[in-house]
């Protein structure tokens, strides 16, 4: 393949609809925007979210709540997923999202207990549910909080 002989897949451009072009175009004379009026002025219009001076639906609508810019975003991994690494390893979040099993580290890595665990692991994470710090243990790993 060349790029000369590309092309585009069929029906995936579109010529862009000229306006204004004569009565016989079907869409000349006021270009779609009928007559007069503040949407057919140059520069008119109005700015997402007005409704002509009557009071928004965003402000007429109660807020709830509140956003915490304090909160921890942690990544769960469940212990099935430890089996993919070498039985001995010690486990980090750096290894973890090397080879895959988590995107991205966030605010620290929570290791849950779904799943079987059958290596012997040195897990070290931020936080370890009850039921995953039982299974590292009993598959003769060990489980630091970090």
């Amino acid at each position: 393949m060349k790029l000369h002989e590309l092309s585009p897949s069929e029906g995936s451009k579109k010529k862009a609809f000229r306006v204004g072009r004569g009565h016989a175009s079907g869409n000349g004379k006021t270009s779609g925007k009928g007559h007069k009026g503040q949407n057919a002025r140059s520069g008119g219009g109005v700015r997402p979210g007005f409704e002509g001076g009557q009071m928004p639906i965003y402000r007429r609508l109660p807020k709830r709540g509140f956003t915490n810019i304090f909160a921890k975003q942690y990544v769960s991994v469940n212990v099935e997923e430890l089996n993919k690494l070498e039985n001995g390893a010690e486990v980090t979040a750096e290894l973890l999202k090397e080879t895959g099993i988590i995107s991205k580290i966030c605010d620290g890595v929570v290791i849950l207990g779904r799943g079987e665990l059958n290596k012997s692991l040195t897990v070290k994470a931020k936080r370890f549910s009850k039921s995953a710090e039982e299974k590292i243990t009993a598959a003769g790993g060990k489980a630091e909080v970090v």
